[in-house]
């Protein structure tokens, strides 16, 4: 597990650089003002203004200054040293004062041993670099204030295990994939071009029942478990529009959810 994570880690550093560059993430509009901040996660979070917030895997950061931006106190963390030293230098010229921290989401009882937060928000491209969602779930409910709310936008596990072969949309994977998938993929979503050279990651296959499972394991309470028709990319390319709300969904009938939301709470202390 800890080898996977490393390779995954080294993946990573190599797509930061790629990112920055990229229209997908669109860095110049970013500084100019423009929110990275999807309208799922704007209208079920909602408010943040004045509240303390951790975000579990937060790349360079845009989602965590786009959240600071509303209000909120932010602590960003990820595993990538190269995308933590990108969102401090885009904090730095904004002037906000949100805050980055490397560290694997494992490791955040360690590095963050005291706090505890108002939120944990985590979205988009999250759960597969995850192996173990028992304790991811743990240490969510540790790091929450009593009361606190636990929030994730999330790729639909079923649209994962499709993959288009042959110009169609195939089932590749097994829904209840139990070991850790073996990829060595060439670019990333935001340039299928780019020279990476750690391509090979290893990535977790979770259910959506096993994700829910978790958090309710953990001491959490479901507010809601929201599926939706559409995902923030092409995922997949050639047979997918982009709506006027920039969403895509699928051209033709939506047959599959393609994302789902969990807004949960920890229990107030009585």
């Amino acid at each position: 597990m800890e080898y996977g994570m490393n390779k995954n880690r080294d993946n990573w550093n190599d797509r930061t650089p790629v990112h920055e560059q990229s229209e997908f993430y669109d860095v110049a509009s970013f500084l100019a003002g423009r929110s990275s901040l999807l309208s799922v996660e704007l209208d079920e979070l909602g408010d943040v203004a004045g509240k303390s917030m951790l975000h579990l895997q937060c790349h360079f950061g845009q989602d965590s200054l786009s959240w600071a931006r509303l209000g909120a106190r932010v602590t960003g963390v990820d595993f990538s040293q190269e995308a933590v030293k990108l969102a401090c230098s885009l904090n730095d010229k904004l002037g906000l004062d949100a805050r980055f921290v490397c560290a694997n989401v494992y490791d955040v009882p360690q590095v963050l041993p005291e706090e505890k937060f108002d939120i944990v928000f985590t979205s988009y491209g999250v759960l597969c670099w995850l192996p173990d969602l028992t304790r991811w779930a743990e240490i969510i409910y540790e790091k929450l204030k009593p009361g606190g709310t636990f929030y994730i936008a999330e790729g639909h596990p079923l649209a994962d295990i499709f993959e288009i072969v042959d110009g169609e949309l195939r089932m590749v994977y097994s829904y209840f994939e139990g070991e850790a998938i073996v990829l060595d993929t060439e670019g990333t979503y935001a340039d299928r071009n780019a020279t990476i050279n750690n391509t090979v990651t290893y990535e977790w296959a979770h259910s959506l029942g096993s994700i829910v499972t978790a958090l309710i394991q953990a001491g959490l309470r479901i507010e809601f478990v929201h599926e939706f028709p559409f995902c923030m990319y092409e995922k997949f390319p050639g047979l997918m529009e982009k709506g006027e709300d920039g969403w895509w969904r699928m051209k033709g009938k939506e047959l599959i959810p393609m994302l789902f939301s969990i807004r949960a709470t920890k229990p107030a202390e009585s």
